[in-house]
């Protein structure tokens, strides 16, 4: 598919934002111009709305999406066990529908690929084939002593990542769920599967301080310092949350080049008593990025609001009108996450991958220049001001209707769902 972009204010991540066209051909970015008048299958005006690269969503459980407000107001320990309780229920085939309700409605926010964390990743990966976004999609491990999963989860993620390696959307890969559910030998053995796959691999971290508290006292070590010792740390590991972390920990995920995940709307929500020090892991070397957890905890899957929350969040507590600035948290949204993924993504630049969501055009962008779209970005729009969402040159989402999907039958799938797990919760 070719598509052409025009007159649209274009964020690049390779300089200031400026007024350009935009031609994709065959699911890269072919052509960066002024003005570009050369023949297009598809031509797109962005005339008043914001072109940039597409957003990443670098943390949720996106299957969770039919639970959404069933574990509201939940204090931590039992908001979890209310979540595993859940999970001993569960179909393949709920799990499937809450993925695709999930996926399209972060398609709709501008998200064109994401990082999962959960079990029966078969079932995500077939949504993910059949809307056309890209899924880093990681198997939950947790102690097999607990696990609400059929076999071994070691076992289990393996075999995806096995089925899945070499998919054009789908990148497989371990998510060890916390150093709370899994033993010592599960985070060694997670570690040594992403090093024989060469996979990024992922896990919760330091979210909260009963987390932090138990390791303490089993160990005599705090988390990143028991997983440093694991041999669990290096620069492919995505942390989540990373709410409860000292001054040293940082500098020794830093020193790993170890990329964090802030998820500030969850975190708040959940009402995990803190926020991640972001400025701090910046400072000492780790890769920043944005994340929404599930939409059970968050509510929803709006990656702008995280932006622009996790911005003031830093703002007000450090009195620092000028922190985590607009550029910085577009590069988060944007750029960052490629970091670990590896592969041309993340800018829009001629060769680099064709993942583009064009933002904007309503009451709230105006007045848009070029000098302040990024402002305009971060802290005047929404999920709701996306327009368009293009994924490896193909026109996904457009004006609220997705390419060949039955939203109709997504929604009605998930809100029977939705009645079946509310039963259950009430019985």
């Amino acid at each position: 598919m070719q598509i052409l972009l025009k007159n649209g204010i274009v964020i690049t991540n390779t300089g200031p934002p400026s007024r350009m066209d935009v031609f994709l051909d065959d699911g890269l970015i072919s052509e960066v111009s002024e003005t570009i008048s050369h023949e297009s299958e598809y031509t797109i005006d962005c005339d008043g709305k914001i072109v940039s690269p597409g957003f990443v969503n670098m943390h949720t459980h996106v299957s969770m999406t039919n639970m959404r407000t069933l574990m509201d107001d939940l204090e931590f320990d039992k908001f979890l066990a209310r979540g595993f309780k859940l999970d001993e229920v569960r179909t393949e085939e709920e799990i499937y529908w809450g993925a695709k309700l999930g996926i399209l409605e972060m398609l709709s926010n501008g998200v064109t690929s994401f990082m999962d964390m959960y079990y029966s990743q078969e079932q995500t990966a077939r949504a993910v084939e059949e809307t056309g976004i890209r899924g880093f999609l990681g198997w939950s491990i947790v102690n097999k002593n607990i696990t609400t999963q059929k076999g071994d989860p070691l076992s289990n993620a393996e075999n995806f990542i096995k089925s899945y390696r070499g998919h054009k959307l789908v990148t497989p890969l371990p998510a060890p769920h916390g150093i709370y559910s899994c033993d010592r030998d599960d985070i060694i053995a997670s570690k040594d599967m992403a090093d024989r796959y060469e996979s990024p691999y992922t896990i919760h971290l330091s979210e909260n301080r009963k987390e932090v508290y138990d390791i303490v006292k089993k160990e005599k070590k705090r988390p990143v310092e028991y997983l440093n010792d694991l041999g669990f740390l290096s620069n492919r590991l995505v942390a989540s949350h990373l709410i409860y972390v000292t001054l040293a920990e940082m500098r020794k995920l830093g020193e790993y080049r170890v990329t964090g995940v802030n998820d500030p709307v969850s975190n708040m929500k959940l009402g995990n008593g803190n926020f991640s020090p972001v400025i701090e892991m910046i400072e000492n070397g780790l890769n920043f990025t944005l994340g929404t957890d599930s939409a059970a905890t968050e509510n929803s899957l709006d990656m702008l609001e995280n932006a622009k929350i996790a911005s003031l969040l830093q703002k007000n507590y450090r009195e620092e009108s000028m922190a985590l600035d607009p550029p910085m948290m577009v590069r988060a949204l944007t750029l960052n996450p490629w970091k670990v993924f590896g592969g041309n993504g993340g800018m829009i630049k001629e060769g680099f991958k064709a993942d583009i969501t064009v933002v904007g055009g309503g009451l709230s962008q105006v007045p848009l220049t070029p000098d302040n779209a990024e402002n305009i970005l971060i802290y005047s729009t929404n999920g709701r001001s996306v327009s368009h969402t293009i994924v490896d040159g193909r026109l996904i989402y457009s004006n609220g209707k997705f390419e060949g999907i039955n939203v109709e039958e997504v929604i009605r799938k998930n809100s029977e769902i939705y009645q079946r797990y509310r039963s259950l919760i009430n019985s």
